[in-house]
């Protein structure tokens, strides 16, 4: 069971103050972020892709290589890379690079991503949207398989016999599908064998099972070993040292990013009751002290057949501090609890 964090390096208003973070300052924090990550042994560090004002991170690649010489273990992936509106042979490179100096450490989580601003900024068309997504897909797997690559496809200049380097240490390059639950999308990992990764955000999340289920049945179709491939989360959270604290600390910050987006997708105000609904042991914010955080994720291994979790902190713009204490926990006190307990529960069903 491997335990880790996103982040999307957001910038948006301080709740208290109204000031605004700069670009600059919430990447070098970002940086910190993985390195303690690292320190405390967790197992992997995402970066999202955005192109946003609100969001610093628009090379994921690059944040992740500034941090991979002061790490020694941490696995580095993006959380997504947008796949659709990204050159694949880029994206292999940028990844590759990465490879090379972490000696053996990243991935790469392709998905359509929530937004859509970097559609129109490279100069494609949403309407293309799941050719787009596709096609890159297979060019990018195609590039993994082989150092020499001829390919043609309808949206991207064809390539005949024509290497792309550097190659990357590990063979292959992990590449997960990242999904938000989504039947499609979960069958088409399955079907190639690649890891899946579901951003369970909402709801309750043993409703994700099915998707799970639909998931491996697909990779036992194509004929690979379900059993092998990994499944993982992407859930919102937050650890402190009681979950009083814990709850009065994340919910300004997560109201206001949820009301700021909710404006923009038409959702629903965003109180205290909808949070706090949200981080009972039904929901799919895990917020609390590490037992309640530990059982939570626990639970989902045990009902939906997760085996990475990747707890999304912060949402929105938070004190660093608070932030680092959060991951802090999460690899001191929450990792081994689950680690542990799991390990004694996948004893017992064999």
């Amino acid at each position: 069971m491997e335990i880790g964090i996103t982040s999307f390096v957001e910038t948006k208003p301080d709740v208290q103050t109204g000031e605004v973070m700069s670009h600059a300052q919430r990447l070098r924090e970002v940086v910190e972020e993985i390195v303690l990550a690292d320190q405390v042994g967790l197992d992997v560090f995402g970066v999202g892709e955005h192109h946003r004002k609100d969001y610093a991170a628009s090379s994921p690649a690059v944040v992740l290589s500034a941090a991979a010489p002061l790490t020694k273990r941490i696995r580095l992936t993006s959380a997504v890379t947008v796949l659709s509106s990204a050159d694949p042979v880029r994206v292999f490179q940028d990844f590759a690079t990465l490879d090379g100096i972490s000696n053996g450490r990243a991935e790469i989580i392709a998905g359509r991503g929530s937004f859509i601003e970097s559609f129109p900024l490279f100069g494609y068309d949403l309407h293309d949207y799941e050719q787009l997504f596709n096609e890159q897909l297979e060019l990018l797997l195609k590039i993994r398989e082989s150092e020499k690559v001829t390919w043609r496809g309808g949206f991207r200049p064809a390539i005949n016999n024509l290497g792309v380097y550097p190659r990357p240490v590990q063979d292959p390059l992990p590449i997960w599908i990242g999904s938000g639950g989504n039947q499609e999308s979960a069958v088409r990992a399955g079907l190639l064998g690649l890891p899946l990764i579901l951003a369970i955000i909402g709801g309750n999340p043993t409703h994700f099972a099915p998707y799970v289920q639909l998931y491996k049945k697909a990779a036992a179709q194509a004929g690979h070993d379900e059993t092998r491939l990994q499944v993982g989360s992407h859930s919102i959270g937050f650890v402190a040292e009681n979950t009083e604290k814990a709850t009065d600390t994340f919910f300004p910050s997560t109201q206001a990013g949820m009301n700021k987006l909710g404006k923009e997708r038409g959702w629903g105000y965003y109180d205290r009751s909808s949070f706090d609904a949200a981080r009972r042991f039904e929901g799919a914010l895990y917020v609390g002290d590490p037992e309640t955080v530990a059982q939570k994720i626990i639970h989902l291994r045990k009902h939906v057949g997760i085996t990475r979790f990747m707890m999304y902190v912060p949402l929105s713009t938070m004190p660093h501090d608070l932030v680092m204490r959060s991951i802090e926990l999460l690899g001191t006190e929450v990792a081994p609890r689950v680690r542990e307990e799991i390990a004694k529960w996948e004893a017992e069903m064999e």
